[in-house]
């Protein structure tokens, strides 16, 4: 008896450490199986259009096994990735970058935009659902720019932190309380005015550099003044109709080989999905499937 149940608590402890590894494995398993999946669409998409296809698709993600959220957003690591990219690319080549990215750091997109700037070939952003702030500087460095008809660019105001742990808050608008305060402004508010200034004119002058070309310094630099203004919030949505008004070079001519390569880029996963939707088109209203039966 005793026998048999020390065979029985080891292999009930054999079975929980091959569940414990299989769940500990199972996250790296499936993010092998999206990355495999993931390459054969891009693979897909240069061979079919001749591109060289850059990704660059930031989404929250949440450390597997301890569900920890992480913000994604453009910084120095992606700007290595991209310009390594570029580089490697032969002169002459067309390249298509797809964006998908809320921004991030100044340094780092203004240098992907130049270096993409700089490439001989042609030069594609891709837009499937938006582009903000740096995401959107990196467009303006594009000869084309492919947007879903919902898709969405922002403006270009630098956002500043005001403390190390205080809020980050628009250069313009710290620029309107040192004015508005005038002499009244304290040293602190006087210095982060100046600040300021200085980004919004670092930032003209690099979205000035990448829109000359196709149409002319004049009006390069009154969408530079468009955008860096302040006249909307930080996460105001330039649309597809705002961004051709603008003179930007857009299309609405996203290939389909690209949503199905963002439905490859999950979500983090919750305890339920916030939507939900039958993924095949129901019948129209009025329309009766008909069902063929063997009657015996």
């Amino acid at each position: 008896m005793t026998a048999t149940t020390d065979y029985i608590n080891s292999t009930i402890w054999t079975l929980f450490w091959l569940l414990f590894f299989i769940a500990m494995l199972s996250p790296l398993f499936n993010m092998r199986r999206l990355q495999a999946a993931r390459l054969a669409i891009i693979r897909a998409l240069e061979r079919e259009y001749n591109w060289r296809v850059i990704t660059m698709i930031h989404r929250e993600e949440r450390v597997s096994f301890l569900g920890i959220p992480i913000q994604r957003f453009i910084d120095v690591d992606d700007s290595e990735a991209v310009l390594r990219a570029i580089r490697t690319t032969p002169e002459g080549q067309t390249i298509a970058l797809i964006l998908h990215t809320p921004g991030g750091l100044v340094l780092a997109a203004s240098q992907i935009a130049r270096a993409l700037k700089r490439h001989k070939g042609k030069k594609i952003v891709i837009v499937p659902h938006y582009a903000m702030s740096g995401g959107t500087l990196i467009a303006l460095a594009a000869d084309e720019i492919l947007m879903d008809p919902n898709a969405v660019l922002g403006p270009l105001d630098p956002q500043l932190a005001v403390s190390p742990q205080g809020p980050v808050v628009p250069a313009p608008s710290l620029v309107r309380v040192a004015e508005l305060k005038g002499k009244d402004a304290s040293d602190t508010t006087l210095i982060l005015a100046d600040v300021a200034r200085k980004a919004i004119e670092e930032m003209r002058e690099v979205i000035v550099e990448l829109l000359e070309d196709k149409m002319g310094r004049e009006r390069a630099e009154e969408i530079a003044k468009l955008l860096t203004e302040g006249r909307w919030t930080h996460d105001y949505p330039i649309t597809y109709e705002k961004a051709k008004e603008l003179g930007l070079p857009v299309k609405d001519e996203v290939p389909p080989e690209v949503y199905e390569l963002m439905e490859l880029y999950p979500q983090s996963p919750h305890n339920r999905p916030g939507v939900e939707y039958i993924p095949q088109p129901l019948p129209a209203p009025g329309h009766r499937q008909h069902h063929s039966a063997n009657h015996s």
